[in-house]
């Protein structure tokens, strides 16, 4: 973990750096010291509990959302996947953080999403054909049984739509300090 951290941490002060060289290319002088410590007020401000909540919650409602238009289009749409990654990783973004963890909280949480989206398109699809309603139908399904279901469901093309969920749950999970923000509040008067 100690070196996750340091990793983190150099690969923030070498984006500020290079921010640094970008804006001095510029004509702009910003101030090392204000630069640090705008950073270290940024990761202070991460919330990885947060992140983690909020990430869950896309999961579930982009997975309903999943299944309510696969259901009612009668097919699984690739586009979803990306509506997928695009909600949680924003959602995960509540977290505020710049480090890759919250990255990779997005991708899990997008992945979680659309095998949820399945199993929830799989229910909305039998109880159309056995006449039941979906929460009744929800309701017997046990737990354990879930995995089974997903495999046995399985098709090739689902992993392109999962791979792609995932990419953008990371792409989106994290918040990057923009050059103009950096300058704004670092810049040497």
């Amino acid at each position: 973990m100690e070196n996750e951290n340091k990793l983190d941490q150099e690969k923030v002060e070498q984006a500020s750096q290079e921010a640094i060289q970008e804006a001095q290319e510029e004509g702009i002088v910003l101030d090392e010291a204000k630069v640090e410590r705008f950073i270290e007020q940024k990761r202070m401000q991460q919330n990885l509990m947060l992140a983690i909540v909020a990430g869950f919650v896309g999961a579930i409602v982009s997975a309903i959302l999943w299944a309510v238009v696969t259901v009612a289009t009668g097919y699984q749409i690739g586009y979803m996947s990306i509506a997928v990654g695009f909600i949680v990783g924003f959602a995960v973004r509540l977290g505020k953080g710049m480090d890759p963890i919250f990255g990779i909280i997005g991708a899990v949480f997008a992945l979680l999403g659309c095998l949820l989206g399945n199993f929830f398109s799989i229910i909305g699809f039998s109880a159309g054909a056995m006449d039941a309603g979906i929460g009744e139908l929800l309701s017997t399904v046990p737990f354990s049984e879930i995995p089974t279901i997903l495999i046995n469901t399985f098709e090739p093309m689902d992993v392109l739509f999962y791979g792609i969920a995932a990419y953008f749950g990371y792409k989106f999970g994290t918040v990057e300090i923009s050059e103009e923000e950096l300058i704004e509040k670092t810049r040497k008067v």
